[in-house]
């Protein structure tokens, strides 16, 4: 290799060099944005809230809050600049909080289309809707208890693992609005009495990103069943019909581990409709028995009363979704991949479509295990 050559290359390094570095940021200036709120008032402002961490050892308070009234967040970002001691970056973000106010309007999507334009923000931040106000979210500061961006990123991270809620992230969030077969659901999150944070379940969104109903956390186990996304062992809790109770005390119920989950779906059209049979395989151990019964000799007879009441809240479940016309479960998908010309006809509005559908659900319990304890 000649001198001239080497010169070339030498030229082109530094010029790859400093172009990579043209936009570096110091982390001294820089003012790091871990939270998002998006909330309106009731004159129907946005409202756009950022929480960011003081590393400081001369302050109390650790991270502050900032309130600003904008029309888009870009916007609200500078005006945030104008009052932090350093750069608003969104690299960091962890939470991004909607309030339900937002979520009952359609088509509000299209605020966070500056996460999905500008490449320097993340799309892994958790999406969690408030029910009640995003300030009182934003501007908790509990003691005990980690910073609030990374208390709800755990606790929906941790949760979502046991199929309790929803670990939907910024393009999860931009896939499920933009898929004509499976209508959008985030986690959800409240302030019970003592102002301390509870999650609560998920919330289910319309095809247009409109706010429609809330799941509790032991439907979404229901949920995460039926679309395919219980991994992990997941627990029920169950009556048994014909048992009796004792006073206060709910010795009519049951509970069991469930783990290994086997969801198939058949999709099929007649007389005008779509037609859904799912079949359910769950292998079981009881973990939680509050009345007298010989597992050992009517083992058979306690699985077919499981899967009977199993079964019965998947068709309660199944139902509420069609009475709303959506689709978390991702049917549409299926009749998409299997009817796929019946489906292109009913694309734009597959809620109504469903709603008619024939969805028939069987649930098989297999007692696997039944504790130590005889």
């Amino acid at each position: 290799m000649n001198k001239r050559v080497r010169f070339v290359l030498l030229i082109i390094m530094m010029i790859t060099i400093a172009s990579g570095c043209s936009d570096r940021l110091d982390l001294e200036d820089a003012t790091n944005n871990l939270a998002i709120g998006l909330d309106l008032d009731n004159e129907n402002n946005l409202l756009i809230y950022m929480k960011n961490p003081v590393f400081s050892r001369n302050v109390k308070k650790h991270m502050t809050e900032v309130k600003v009234k904008a029309d888009t967040i870009r916007k609200a970002r500078e005006e945030i600049d104008e009052r932090s001691p350093g750069v608003i970056t969104g690299r960091k973000v962890q939470v991004v909080l909607i309030g339900k106010r937002i979520l009952e309007h359609e088509d509000w999507f299209p605020i966070l289309d500056v996460f999905f334009r500008d490449t320097k923000n993340p799309l892994m931040p958790r999406v969690i809707a408030v029910d009640g106000s995003v300030s009182d979210m934003i501007y908790l500061n509990p003691k005990d208890q980690p910073s609030l961006p990374l208390l709800l990123r755990g606790m929906v991270d941790t949760k979502s693992a046991r199929s309790e809620t929803a670990k939907t992230t910024l393009q999860k969030l931009h896939w499920q609005i933009n898929e004509k077969g499976v209508t959008p659901y985030i986690s959800e999150i409240q302030l019970d009495k003592t102002k301390r944070i509870k999650l609560t379940g998920v919330s289910l969104l319309d095809h247009k990103g409109k706010y429609t109903l809330s799941l509790s956390a032991e439907e979404t186990v229901l949920l995460q069943i039926l679309n395919k996304n219980a991994k992990k062992a997941v627990s029920l809790t169950l009556p048994i019909p014909g048992e009796k109770k004792s006073g206060p005390f709910y010795t009519d119920h049951l509970s069991i581990t469930v783990q290994g989950v086997k969801t198939k779906v058949k999709t099929s059209y007649n007389q005008n409709k779509f037609r859904f049979d799912i079949n359910i395989k769950m292998p079981a151990g009881v973990s939680e028995r509050l009345f007298p019964f010989d597992v050992r000799k009517n083992g058979k007879e306690l699985e077919k009363m499981i899967s009977d009441q199993v079964q019965k809240q998947f068709e309660k479940l199944i139902k509420n979704l069609q009475e709303h016309q959506i689709d978390p479960i991702g049917l549409g998908l299926y009749a998409r991949a299997y009817e796929y010309n019946q489906y292109m006809k009913v694309e734009d509005h597959w809620g109504e479509a469903l709603s008619k559908a024939d969805i028939h659900v069987s649930v098989k319990v297999i007692i696997g295990s039944m504790g130590p304890v005889k």
